[in-house]
């Protein structure tokens, strides 16, 4: 009898249950389908390296879906794993390492931006023995730069092993390694490791554009892995931990580099040499690595009250301020990881202005901190707007064709930076156009 009872009473909650789990999968398939049209009628892309999948391999686990630091990238629909939102991935590549079944493979996006750097499956340019590696040759991630910066010198190491030319010049490297940030240091480790004679040289300091990024921000979710250190084995790694990384190589004896040196000049000099020019110096090699990366000189907006001492493109330390009328200028991670730093200090009242109608194209972290930032009140996003003028005590803004003022003390800018275009040129790299990037697109169809 009691057995009857309790069967009485878990059939239906078991039922009840199952409706909800069942209808659970099917909201979520149902969504995944839209995303998946979504995506085929804006045909978006990604910014570098993408997932394929196979669905003759795949199961439908779902284990691909979950591990991605920039949310639903894939979604499961049909039993497979699909592309259900493209543009959020910037190639992390959790997806294929979490696949039991190596249904998924990484490959790069069909849409090259202009300016990016024609170059070989070995990251060498349309010029013999200079390569580009990290996020020059267009694949974001600190992560990619790592891996790049070791494999192009494994690359130029078994090249000089087979061919290396003699030379009546004295102190000849066999590389030049321009810019010591992930690459670069990556490189030059490897460079180390296959006992090839290099220097780096650097711009600025050593660590490159991470040494700029605000105290605290997490700049890889990925685990790295450098030559001679091995593996940095942590999911997450702040920007002190990492800086922290670069002193210790900084202290190695063998570590050969050349720092606040900007490189002016590349030219071949002879065959199978090249000149490398700085301001005091220059220096011969057989090969050359661009490291360099591609923000450059940030890019200005080119209105009034721009050059006023109040604005800035860059925040490190946003303890420094407080009780101020902010405005943060941009919609990118940069920009809404400023505006959160700031909005945490005391007193400051944070504005931040986009063009366009939503934050696009940011981490879901970002994502989530923002919008509920906004919810709570303490930051106020004005978007469709544009900065028109800056003066002492304010901005200027047109938003949907009406101009409106904010009483304002300081303003940051993040709208990107200036690719090293013209230095490119210059040395005679050939670059993407549009017009090649739209025939590489009918290529690739």
């Amino acid at each position: 009898m009691n057995f009857l009872i309790t069967l009485c009473i878990a059939v239906p909650l078991a039922l009840f249950f199952l409706r909800r789990y069942v209808r659970r999968l099917t909201q979520n398939e149902e969504h995944a389908w839209r995303m998946v049209e979504a995506e085929r009628l804006g045909s978006a892309t990604a910014k570098g390296m993408h997932p394929h999948i196979d669905p003759a391999l795949c199961i439908g686990c779902g284990s691909c879906t979950t591990v991605c630091p920039e949310g639903d990238v894939l979604a499961l629909a049909g039993g497979k794993a699909v592309i259900a939102n493209l543009q959020r991935c910037i190639g992390h590549e959790r997806c294929a390492e979490a696949c039991p079944m190596g249904a998924i493979t990484m490959i790069r996006s069909s849409r090259i931006q202009p300016g990016t750097p024609r170059l070989t499956d070995d990251y060498e340019t349309t010029i013999e023995n200079l390569f580009i590696v990290g996020e020059l040759g267009g694949l974001p991630l600190i992560r990619n730069a790592v891996n790049q910066g070791r494999q192009c010198i494994d690359i130029i190491a078994k090249r000089l092993s087979r061919k290396r030319l003699a030379s009546s010049i004295a102190n000849i490297y066999d590389v030049v390694i321009v810019g010591a940030g992930p690459a670069g240091i990556s490189a030059s480790l490897r460079a180390i490791e296959q006992k090839l004679s290099y220097i780096t040289i650097e711009a600025d300091e050593v660590g490159g554009t991470v040494a700029k990024f605000p105290r605290h921000k997490v700049v890889t979710t990925t685990p790295l892995e450098f030559p001679i250190f091995g593996k940095l084995d942590r999911t997450e790694l702040p920007k002190e931990h990492l800086l922290a990384f670069w002193d210790m190589i900084l202290n190695r004896a063998d570590f050969n580099v050349c720092a606040d040196s900007k490189v002016l000049d590349v030219r071949k000099s002879g065959p199978g040499v090249f000149c490398v020019k700085t301001a005091t110096r220059q220096y011969w090699a057989r090969t050359v690595v661009l490291a360099t990366g591609r923000a450059g000189n940030p890019k200005k907006l080119g209105i009034p009250g721009e050059h006023l001492s109040k604005v800035m493109y860059r925040l490190i330390e946003a303890e420094h301020y407080t009780n101020k009328r902010v405005l943060v200028v941009g919609g990118g991670d940069s920009a809404v990881e400023a505006a959160l730093a700031l909005s945490r200090q005391q007193g400051n009242k944070v504005t931040i202005s986009y063009r366009r109608q939503e934050f696009a194209r940011i981490k879901k972290r970002n994502a989530q901190s923002i919008g509920e930032s906004v919810h709570r009140g303490v930051i106020e996003p004005i978007f469709e707007s544009i900065p028109t003028e800056i003066t002492n005590d304010s901005v200027a803004l047109e938003v949907g064709g009406i101009s409106r003022i904010l009483q304002n003390d300081l303003v940051w800018i993040f709208a990107g930076g200036v690719p090293p275009h013209e230095f490119l040129n210059r040395i005679g790299v050939d670059c993407w156009t549009p017009s090649s990037e739209t025939s590489h697109q009918r290529a690739s169809l």
